[in-house]
């Protein structure tokens, strides 16, 4: 039982229990006892934090239901060793090194020390913002909705904001506040803040401190926080410029608001694919350019350490700047005047090809299933169970029952990443003592 091993089984467990607790009585708001298929598929989206749904989870579910999502949630957006180790720390139980191993490699981090600090950080930190984001929604909701259910739609949306899961208990999503700002940048803050990284926010809280309190010696910036807020940025800059360029003249999108109005859809539209599944706009309506956009915005997904998936910021910041490095015929790949290692280099390249492929895989394997689809919303749904994001053209309850398994399989991959699986299926890499000559090959 290796630990990547230990990793993937142990979500397969959440999500198994998950089902169960979907498919019980107390959990429909009919009271009758859950399709396995619906239970397990709406297991899967919450632990993975993707957000995906073949029913409305508003109307579907009870009380019950929605609460057994929000945990199956709150735990895939922790992550199933970040969870496990928690409750470890709460009975006085230390934990061995096994267990740290797990830790730095379910939270990619370069050392094992410093785990149960790091546990509480973390744990610390979700519920600060989530308790947050409670109070910023109170105001939205509990003057339609009185105080009891205005507290738990408030609760619901900020777990599922800050976790980049997406569910929602409107049937329209978030379209019904597409021009509320308190609602628009409570939860893209949310989904910003989560889907960036645990390291990063205590690294930028540690700066802010330091400059607060004007210390003489101030914090050095990792390359990590470097890379990811800066790409981010550059991220969220260009998704909200090409949406509104490209969907302010569509009728069933930004066409029918105000200026300010475009400029909020357009800024949630940018948010919400990194990795998020809340939507203020129709996406089936939106054009076919708005779909690819958003496509390429989830494919790319959050950064390493938060609740998001995709390939990473990380991961095309490296890949972008070893085509720079070629470009300019350097042999050395920088960042910010440091040198990447060939191991991550070959790490970014390995989670490419495995995401491409596990990609074009699930949607041939759609296409053939539901051929009446067309190619762009089977693309986009694949995409979207892959980088867990959650956003739909509307066919989720639609296709087949063999397209909800495949679906499913792709959520698992896209939460627990393709090198882990692998790595589970094929055993820890034994190193090798025999070393091949070189020779050149013609490439590109």
């Amino acid at each position: 039982m290796t630990v990547s091993r230990t990793i993937c089984l142990g979500f397969l467990a959440v999500i198994t229990v998950g089902t169960i607790l979907l498919m019980l009585p107390i959990s429909t708001s009919d009271g009758s006892w859950n399709n396995i298929v619906v239970a397990l598929f709406t297991s899967t989206s919450a632990v993975c934090v993707t957000g995906l749904s073949v029913v409305d989870p508003g109307t579907y579910f009870s009380f019950w239901g929605q609460l057994f999502m929000a945990l199956l949630v709150q735990i895939g957006g922790l992550g199933y060793m970040t969870t496990t180790t928690f409750l470890i720390l709460l009975i006085g139980r230390r934990f061995d090194l096994r267990q740290k191993i797990a830790i730095q490699q379910a939270l990619d981090r370069p050392g094992i020390s410093g785990s149960a600090q790091v546990i509480r950080s973390i744990i610390a930190t979700t519920l600060i913002f989530e308790i947050t984001g409670i109070f910023l929604l109170l105001p939205a909701f509990v003057p339609k909705y009185g105080w009891s259910q205005g507290l738990w739609l408030a609760i619901f949306h900020s777990v599922n904001s800050w976790n980049n899961a997406g569910f929602s208990l409107f049937k329209d999503n978030l379209i019904g506040y597409q021009t509320s700002v308190l609602v628009v940048f409570t939860v893209t803050g949310l989904i910003i803040f989560g889907g960036i990284g645990y390291q990063v926010i205590l690294e930028m809280y540690l700066w802010l401190r330091d400059r607060f309190l004007k210390q003489k010696t101030t914090l050095v910036l990792s390359l990590d926080f470097k890379v990811a807020t800066s790409t981010t940025l550059i991220l969220l800059l260009f998704g909200t410029i090409a949406f509104f360029c490209i969907e302010v003249r569509n009728p069933e999108t930004f066409g029918q608001l105000n200026l300010g109005g475009q400029f909020l859809v357009a800024w949630f539209q940018s948010v919400t694919p990194r990795t998020a599944g809340f939507n203020t706009i129709d996406i089936g309506k939106m054009t076919t350019a708005g779909l690819f956009i958003t496509i390429a915005l989830m494919f790319i997904g959050a950064s390493p350490g938060g609740t998001g998936g995709g390939i990473k910021t990380t991961t095309l910041r490296v890949l972008t700047s070893c085509t720079k490095a070629i470009l300019q015929g350097k042999e050395e790949v920088l960042l910010y005047n440091r040198k990447i290692a060939i191991s991550l280099i070959l790490k970014a390249v390995g989670v490419l090809v495995g995401s491409v492929s596990t990609v074009i895989l699930a949607t041939v394997l759609i296409s053939l299933s539901d051929p009446t689809l067309d190619f762009i919303q089977i693309l986009f749904e694949v995409v979207s169970a892959f980088a867990t994001v959650g956003l739909s053209t509307g066919i989720t309850g639609t296709v087949s029952t063999a397209a909800k398994l495949i679906l499913i399989i792709t959520m698992y991959i896209g939460r627990v990443g393709v090198l882990l699986l692998m790595s589970a299926i094929l055993g820890d890499p034994r190193p090798s003592r025999v070393h091949y000559p070189e020779e050149n090959l013609l490439v590109g």
